[in-house]
């Protein structure tokens, strides 16, 4: 399955034969300190920045209505975002994987966005479709 927006994902953890857990972080794009002219520029006109992950959870594949719900879910935090990372995480058969395991796998994603390595995750813009970050 192609993924190309957030509601795609939806559908595909919810084809899947494991529970599936979506595990989400929320990430903010704010300017670094020792950014330059050209970097602070680009960034009041909406370009760059650095990722930093703001707010982070995890919801059963079928505790997410859509993106439009899930999106709206998130003001309720008045935590800002431009870029929302998402994964998964299989349990066995019906049952969901324990949340030891969900905490620690949202760990890994929080250090790994503020490593700047995506690999592992889909990245979708405040519209729910899905980017690509280099």
């Amino acid at each position: 399955m192609n993924i190309s927006n957030f509601d795609d994902l939806l559908a595909a953890a919810r084809q899947q034969r494991q529970t599936q857990r979506l595990l989400l972080v929320f990430a903010a794009a704010e300017l670094p300190d020792d950014a330059t002219a050209q970097q602070r520029l680009d960034y009041e006109q909406g370009v760059g920045g650095t990722l930093v992950p703001a707010m982070c959870v995890d919801k059963g594949a079928h505790e997410i209505e859509n993106f439009a719900a899930m999106k709206q879910e998130s003001t309720q935090f008045a935590m800002p975002w431009q870029v929302l990372f998402a994964s998964s995480l299989s349990g066995i058969g019906p049952q969901a994987p324990p949340d030891a395991q969900v905490n620690a796998a949202l760990q890994r994603m929080v250090d790994a966005i503020k490593q700047g390595a995506f690999a592992n995750m889909v990245a979708f813009d405040e519209l729910g479709e899905a980017i690509s970050l280099a």
